[in-house]
């Protein structure tokens, strides 16, 4: 544990060390209003409640988390710091583990500095607050889920633009498994157990019930599960590359 601290908090400053941080947050709050004021109508709708701002956070996090996770590993291994980060007395899981939670907290961070929609919602009604604090839940679990990913493909590059674009396009594809556009575009050919498979991959479809405030056991042991097994795949390509 002393050694996921150490990597975490080292992760962590190494954020704030530079604009990206700055720049990142301040996109991302933009963004935010945006989406949540003019292209969701917020004050239009006439309800207490944050769906208009939950519902764009799928399409807002494929740009924000490839933005923080394509320097993860890959600017280690073009630096050439990977070795000597190896080398350190430290088990691998831990270093995995560590720059993953360094990334999951900065993702917090910018969610919790939209608090004032909070505040603001409950200025103007009556919310129901366990469903914002689901739809919050909901949120930093599906960024989790993305960071994971985008932390595995990180590790095979060194070039943090294809980490980037990489990272965005996968997660597009898990962001859109369960749409008609790509249903439809396999149901004539494929069989409905594959189908349903393909549509239960869908972050939007396990994301709508949490941001609902529905917390069901199957959406958490899918996040769960997604994180678990990118992380896995993400400690077995640091050691084929480093072997390599």
């Amino acid at each position: 544990m002393n050694a996921l601290l150490t990597v975490f908090r080292r992760e962590f400053a190494a954020y704030f060390a530079t604009p990206l941080a700055t720049v990142v947050i301040i996109v991302f709050l933009a963004m935010v209003g945006i989406f949540t004021f003019y292209v969701g109508d917020f004050f239009g709708q006439g309800q207490a409640d944050l769906n208009a701002f939950f519902t764009y956070h799928p399409w807002l996090y494929l740009f924000l988390v490839p933005a923080i996770a394509m320097r993860l590993w890959a600017d280690e291994r073009k630096s050439g710091t990977i070795e000597l980060l190896l080398t350190l007395p430290m088990p691998l899981w831990a270093v995995v583990v560590g720059k993953f939670l360094a990334g999951w907290a900065f993702i917090a961070v910018a969610l919790a500095l939209t608090f004032p929609l909070w505040l603001t919602v409950t200025y103007l009604g009556e919310p129901d607050h366990g469903m914002i604090a689901a739809g919050y839940l909901g949120s930093l679990l599906m960024a989790g889920g993305y960071l994971a990913i985008g932390a595995c493909l990180s590790a095979a590059t060194r070039n943090q633009v294809i980490a980037f674009v990489t990272t965005a396009v996968v997660c597009f594809l898990f962001t859109v498994s369960g749409e008609s556009i790509v249903l439809d575009s396999v149901s004539g050919w494929a069989p409905k157990a594959l189908v349903d498979t393909i549509a239960s991959f869908s972050f939007i479809t396990h994301f709508t019930g949490l941001s609902g405030g529905l917390v069901e056991a199957r959406d958490l042991v899918f996040f769960t599960s997604l994180i678990v097994t990118a992380l896995t795949a993400n400690a077995i390509v640091v050691e084929l590359k480093k072997a390599g």
